[in-house]
């Protein structure tokens, strides 16, 4: 992990993928960003046009957005993101593809800048949402796909052809030594009347398991004070939820956890199967959020030591709600982003929004005492920053408004190792040749054939560019290691042959074509 190179509560002006890799590797605890949906808002609009009478409206364009350097790089160096971006392209459409192009050279820079410890929450709608999951489990990893959070976004919305659509979607990956901090809501009135039967002189409260099904080799499975889990195929397993709620610490073996309990008279041992625990309801702090979060009007009453509805917190911001409304077309409730910082970063932690829009995210970490950097284009964004510090937290004239690029007192890496090739390679001096130009180059000194298996084609467009030696090998992108095969012979080489190795493979299975 390195040292942010850049000052807390900055808002940086511009377009964010220069900042993004201007930034050090692993400096950021937590990403919470909304950035614009394909469907229904448009990049290239802003709150100002839209007050001139423009709309948000999906114009993404593969031949206008997608720059040629972002395809060369992905295309080189992370193919397996590349057949995702595709994928979107070809069942969607070239803007859906173009939105997924977009979308995932800055996601590359996002997951360097995360700490190991880090986590990501990307906010979209069930238009875009599966093909950025893709795009996010190519560059993450599906392993590090935590929950795809639904989010009511608003109360109804009738369609004569369908059912509703009032919900978006958040994509939640972290990364491998992330630590979940759980939020709880409150009991519901009903859950209580129908498990916390029983009552003692310390108040109501429901027995609980503390062995798991299974056995096990470890000290799980071990006896305890005499009581030996292993004949009834069990171990013993304390739930986290119980541990958190009495304070103890989570990091003590089963047996230790079992002895603090008992300490405080929580387990009945005299139960004619395996002893169980009084979880009493004063000690309990609520049911563990699951990945629903959904206000429920007209639910007033029916949760436990409190008036408000169910997931009141994160209710969409009514229209006629002027007090957090700043006039921003898609600005999210405050609460729904505090929600999130909590869930996954502690006080003193790095906040980055790089969709910073109207700053509810940057608002939430100030108020919640994280450190926080923002990115947006909008030229007004400063303004408005400002404007809500102000008047929502507090906070006069202490955030820094820039565009200038701050400077990488790392080793530079542009994306995370496990991502790019087995070693880093120094390509040589001198202008970077762009795909295209190489392909030309190519066709020009071999004509439109394979270098694979000798076959010429009487279209060039049979013929694509790869590596010589691959790029998961420490190939280089550069002309000297890069050859035009046919679809079939670049599908068999893949990253496991160099040319040499393909031709040799070709002859052997009787590929090559005849008369070589």
């Amino acid at each position: 992990m390195t040292t942010p190179n850049w000052h807390n509560r900055t808002l940086f002006h511009g377009d964010n993928l220069a900042f993004l890799r201007a930034m050090n590797s692993e400096s950021v605890d937590l990403i919470a960003t909304d950035p614009p949906f394909n469907k229904g808002r448009d990049f290239h609009a802003t709150p100002d046009s839209l007050a001139a009478g423009a709309k948000f409206q999906d114009r993404w364009s593969w031949e206008r957005d997608v720059h040629e350097e972002w395809v060369d790089q992905i295309k080189d160096d992370y193919p397996r993101l590349m057949e995702a971006i595709e994928s979107a392209r070809y069942a969607h459409s070239d803007g859906m593809g173009a939105y997924m192009c977009f979308m995932a050279v800055r996601l590359l820079a996002m997951h360097r800048v995360l700490k190991p410890t880090g986590s990501i929450y990307l906010h979209c709608d069930p238009t875009a949402s599966h093909y950025l999951k893709a795009v996010m489990d190519a560059i993450f990893g599906w392993r590090n796909f935590r929950n795809e959070i639904v989010w009511r976004r608003t109360g109804s919305h009738n369609s004569a052809d369908r059912f509703g659509p009032i919900h978006d979607n958040i994509l939640f990956y972290a990364k491998p030594e992330y630590r979940h901090r759980v939020l709880f809501s409150p009991y519901l009135r009903g859950y209580v009347k129908e498990y916390f039967k029983k009552s003692d002189d310390r108040g109501h409260y429901q027995e609980q398991k503390i062995h798991g099904a299974g056995i096990r080799k470890g000290a799980s499975g071990q006896p305890w004070r005499g009581i030996d889990p292993t004949p009834k195929g069990r171990h013993w397993a304390v739930p986290s939820k119980m541990i958190l709620a009495l304070g103890i610490d989570p990091g003590l073996p089963q047996h230790e956890k079992l002895d603090a309990l008992l300490e405080r008279g929580c387990i009945d041992l005299d139960s004619d199967y395996l002893p169980t625990y009084r979880q009493y309801i004063e000690d309990g702090p609520g049911v563990p959020l699951q990945d629903i979060w959904a206000y429920q009007p007209y639910t007033k009453g029916l949760l436990r030591g409190t008036e408000d509805e169910i997931d009141r917190d994160v209710r969409w911001i009514p229209g006629r709600d002027r007090r957090e409304r700043s006039g921003y077309p898609t600005q999210k409730p405050l609460a729904l982003y505090e929600r999130i910082i909590r869930a996954s970063s502690n006080e003193g932690d790095t906040v980055l929004d790089p969709f910073a829009g109207c700053a509810t995210t940057c608002v939430a970490a100030e108020r919640l005492g994280r450190q926080w950097v923002g990115m947006d284009i909008w030229d007004e964004a400063h303004n408005l920053i400002e404007k809500r510090m102000r008047e929502e937290v507090g906070l006069f004239g202490d955030v820094t408004f820039t565009d200038q690029l701050p400077e990488r007192t790392d080793d530079g890496e542009t994306a995370s190792p496990f991502l790019r090739v087995k070693q880093r390679v120094k390509e040589p001096e001198g202008p970077k040749w762009t795909r295209a130009q190489m392909y030309e180059h190519l066709l020009d000194q071999h004509g439109p054939k394979c270098q694979g298996c000798d076959r010429t084609f009487d279209d060039p467009r049979y013929l694509e560019l790869d590596h010589n030696t691959p790029r998961s090998d420490g190939g280089l992108n550069h002309i000297s290691n890069r050859v035009l095969l046919c679809g079939p012979c670049n599908r068999l080489k893949s990253n496991t042959y160099t040319l040499s190795g393909l031709r040799r493979e070709n002859a052997k299975r009787g590929f090559m074509a005849k008369g070589i």
